[in-house]
């Protein structure tokens, strides 16, 4: 009789574990056609690219250090109002401040970008024969919403960073941004999402840390900014963020892009520049 009892468990079990996988499944497949929408209303009302921000900051200093923008449409800085207030020309403007140097800012991050389409934007670069630096890669977002799978996404970030500090670059990674503040993005999803994107970008830190990166939990550092003031922290697609967001975001990743700079000078580490390390408390 117990017998009976367990094997009735047991299936009711497996019914039960057949139903939530289904049910996540669907959920999966709902969440990836509302991205889909999203990404549509985007293009829209946005455009293909943001501002282009690409100069040399401060040539008077000279001596330039070489700073790349990759990844997708977070790293072009779309729904950013003026060039000025993207994040390739914030971050261009404090490492130049800082080093009292000149910044050459190139911007190869294509809108709607995965992780596996990095390699074609590192193939742009050395075609162009510009050797970065430091290289601030932002990516993820694309790989939740077109259903790339957890392992296939970090591991081409894994691969990604390899190749860019062979090329010479240090490397800041900003990990996937929190999908349960998108305002575009129904409740149900928008929760679903949030989980979703929080494990990615636990999953790409853990293996930017192990791939010699820098990486920054972008999401996690203006989750609350984002939550609590969403007509200002995003544009009018309520998908990416204003210049306002934009501001907010560079704040997380200044002091990363300061730590990339000191690191590309230790020794066995991206060994090509010869920039001398960032002096602290310098403006």
């Amino acid at each position: 009789m117990e017998h009976i009892h367990l094997r009735k468990a047991s299936r009711a079990a497996t019914i039960a574990a057949a139903g939530v996988g289904a049910a996540v499944g669907a959920i999966a497949l709902l969440f990836r056609a509302e991205g889909h929408q999203a990404q549509a209303l985007v293009g829209h009302r946005l455009g293909d690219n943001g501002p282009d921000a690409d100069a040399v900051y401060n040539p008077e200093w000279g001596n330039p250090v070489h700073l790349v923008m990759a990844g997708d449409s977070v790293a072009a800085s779309l729904g950013a109002s003026t060039p000025e207030n993207t994040l390739g020309a914030i971050l261009a403007t404090f490492l130049s401040r800082q080093t009292h140097r000149a910044v050459e800012l190139h911007t190869i991050a294509v809108v709607g970008a995965r992780t596996s389409g990095v390699a074609a934007q590192l193939d742009v670069l050395e075609q162009l024969g510009f050797a970065p630096d430091i290289t601030v890669l932002i990516v993820g977002g694309n790989d939740l919403t077109g259903h790339v799978s957890l392992s296939e996404s970090v591991s081409g970030l894994r691969r990604i960073i390899g190749r860019l500090c062979a090329l010479g670059s240090e490397v800041v990674v900003g990990t996937c941004p929190d999908f349960d503040t998108l305002p575009s993005l129904p409740k149900p999803l928008r929760e679903f999402g949030g989980q979703m994107s929080r494990r990615l970008a636990s999953a790409q830190f853990k293996i930017a840390v192990a791939a010699g990166a820098h990486p920054v939990l972008i999401g996690k550092a203006v989750r609350q900014l984002f939550l609590t003031n969403p007509s200002y922290m995003f544009a009018i697609d309520g998908y990416h963020p204003s210049s306002l967001g934009y501001q907010s975001a560079s704040l997380a990743l200044l002091p990363a892009l300061q730590e990339a700079f000191n690191a590309a000078h230790l020794p066995n580490r991206c060994p090509t520049s010869s920039v001398p390390p960032l002096r602290a408390g310098t403006d």
